[in-house]
């Protein structure tokens, strides 16, 4: 059953189940599920409706009836603090998965720390799981491997001068923050540098900037929202010809409706499920992959997206640490999550341990292409 979040500036939800149920498991949720970021919250929190639907017909946890209870942030990282006490000493909540966005998360994380609640991110930039902070998890790669992953591809294609081009928001200003960090060891130079805010509406400027610099080989966009969006239509204007990189933020088919035929031949890294039937049938990733889209799909008649990926994927780890726990004490499912180890997962195959609260390496990141105006794997 999935509770209905009421208080100002709280969007309705809707009650999933006719019938009033006591649940004997409480999960919480803070999502962006309106505002500029809903292209992330949205799709997270019908993916989490979706699953506990699922798994209370099924029975729920060793029997229980699981309760989501879910607030929409908006991305605001002060609503979602206040939104994380509520979970905490009103809803009692026994975890939480949240934080669409790299902001929000920062806000929520401190308070689930203190209280020793387990906390799933899905948010991108490292600083949610470095240094890692003994309740707080998350699902998504982070920035500083986009950066290794994009990285690796310009390098194998001969290329080592990079000009960047970022949005100032949370996950592009961190995401920026580790390029120039690991650029060196990578085999990269960055040769440009310029940013753009959440709300502008045309970076010709810096693209202009970026293409005057002497020996420019490649342009990465770190960023997320309408802001690459953007900067790739504008790219396409100005009739750029150089190896143009977006980062996992936009790894979407909304992505591709928004910039339209200006995304053609753009490369970026993200997960397989872009690629549903372009996996190998023994890949560990195939089936989750394959179930999670065709469950979507039946129920809201569209496909899923990347970051209700992300959402996948919490719920599952969160689940089966429950169910390895065989308890509902805070504490014993964060034991029992960092416990996880070769869970295949949309995003990729998580193994948590003390040191490492994210369990990815790069090889769960997929470089692809965009071609025809849909996705396909660029050969590694």
């Amino acid at each position: 059953m999935r509770r209905q979040a009421v208080a100002a500036g709280v969007s309705a939800l809707a009650i999933l189940a006719a019938a009033p149920a006591i649940a004997e498991i409480r999960i919480g949720a803070s999502l962006a599920i309106t505002g500029p970021a809903a292209f992330l919250g949205d799709p997270e929190a019908k993916t989490l409706e979706m699953l506990v639907e699922e798994l209370n017909a099924n029975g729920g946890i060793n029997g229980e009836e699981v309760e989501l209870i879910v607030y929409d942030d908006g991305a605001d990282p002060n609503k979602a603090r206040t939104f994380a006490t509520r979970l905490i000493e009103e809803d009692e909540v026994v975890a939480v998965i949240g934080g669409s966005s790299t902001g929000a998360t920062m806000a929520m994380a401190p308070l689930f720390t203190d209280y020793e609640i387990p906390f799933i991110s899905l948010a991108g930039a490292v600083v949610i799981v470095d240094p890692v902070q003994e309740f707080v998890f998350k699902t998504p790669h982070t920035d500083r491997m986009a950066c290794e992953k994009i990285f690796a591809d310009i390098t194998a294609r001969g290329l080592s001068k990079v000009g960047l081009i970022s949005g100032t928001d949370g996950f592009g200003a961190s995401m920026r923050e580790q390029c120039l960090d690991v650029a060196e060891a990578s085999g990269v130079e960055i040769v440009a540098d310029e940013s753009y805010g959440a709300t502008d509406s045309d970076m010709t400027p810096q693209l202009t900037n970026i293409a005057a610099t002497d020996g420019i080989e490649a342009i990465v966009n770190p960023g997320f929202g309408q802001g690459p969006a953007v900067v790739t239509r504008n790219y396409a204007q100005l009739g750029l010809d150089l190896p143009f990189y977006q980062s996992h933020g936009v790894a979407s088919d909304a992505f591709l409706d928004l910039a339209g035929e200006a995304a053609e031949g753009l490369r970026l890294p993200a997960t397989p499920l872009l690629i549903p039937d372009q996996l190998a049938e023994d890949d560990p990733q195939r089936q989750p992959v394959q179930d999670y889209i065709a469950a979507y799909e039946e129920k809201y008649g569209e496909k899923p997206s990347t970051f209700g990926g992300y959402a996948y994927d919490a719920f599952h780890l969160l689940v089966d640490a429950i169910e390895r726990a065989g308890s509902t004490d805070p504490v014993d499912i964060r034991d029992a999550l960092e416990a996880t180890e070769g869970h295949a997962g949309v995003t990729g195959v998580y193994s948590f341990t003390p040191e490492d609260h994210m369990g990815l390496d790069l090889s769960a990141f997929r470089i692809l292409e965009v071609a025809d105006g849909g996705w396909k794997p660029v050969e590694e």
